[in-house]
């Protein structure tokens, strides 16, 4: 036991050391996080096109042609927001809207905090709700933390609350009440990983537009 002590504290004070970047969303792998020149230079090693004169990318995303720009938050990066480079009838952006909720709730890297599901029924005229009603259609999904990351946030988190002797003995209620902290850690930075989408339309086209945000990085009213 004491060895396995021994081991869980040295792991701790490793991470310690090297804990300095936040498990920030993530847009093809790449952190939405950094200067905006850096992200622009990596989305153009991931095949995108960037354009100057008007400050967006070009390319591909899941299966679409897109235009996509990078949003900054006193110069660092807090979303990355993309845009259909072709319009939609009434009929097609259901489809695609109810197809991208699917493609959410089936990838493991995504969970879904609201109860409520986002599907647009079929005979649900979008184009009167939206221009009368003001209803939005959109749906918001979060990134599920990194295992290694879980792993890390364990350690420092029974660290933070136990001494060495303490850790070595356990009790069923005091890995409870880790268990307990670790959740709300967990929670609190997922709500940070904020992936979401929603209808666009104007004069019966509609688009969908797309939204990446780290919101470590987004402004929290603290220029008012």
């Amino acid at each position: 036991m004491r060895k396995l002590v021994s081991l869980l504290l040295l792991c701790i004070m490793t991470m310690t050391m090297h804990a300095q970047q936040k498990d920030v969303t993530k847009f093809l792998g790449i952190p939405v996080d950094g200067t905006k020149s850096a992200m622009i230079q990596k989305l153009k090693e991931k095949g995108f096109t960037y354009y100057p004169s008007k400050d967006e990318l070009h390319g591909e995303f899941n299966g679409r042609d897109v235009v996509l720009k990078v949003v900054t938050n006193k110069n660092i990066v807090y979303r990355i927001m993309l845009q259909d480079a072709v319009g939609s009838s009434e009929g097609d952006i259901r489809i695609r809207f109810n197809n991208l909720c699917k493609q959410f709730e089936n990838n493991e890297k995504y969970i879904k905090i609201s109860e409520e599901g986002f599907y647009i029924e079929n005979d649900e005229d979008i184009a009167n709700q939206m221009r009368f009603n003001n209803k939005r259609y959109q749906a918001s999904y979060y990134q599920i933390t990194d295992t290694s990351i879980l792993i890390e946030k364990y350690l420092m988190i029974l660290a933070e609350m136990y001494t060495e002797e303490e850790i070595a003995n356990l009790t069923e209620e005091q890995e409870m009440k880790v268990k307990v902290e670790l959740s709300m850690a967990i929670l609190g930075d997922v709500l940070k990983k904020s992936v979401w989408f929603m209808i666009d339309g104007k004069y019966g086209i509609y688009r969908i537009l797309m939204f990446y945000d780290n919101e470590y990085n987004a402004a929290n009213g603290e220029d008012l």
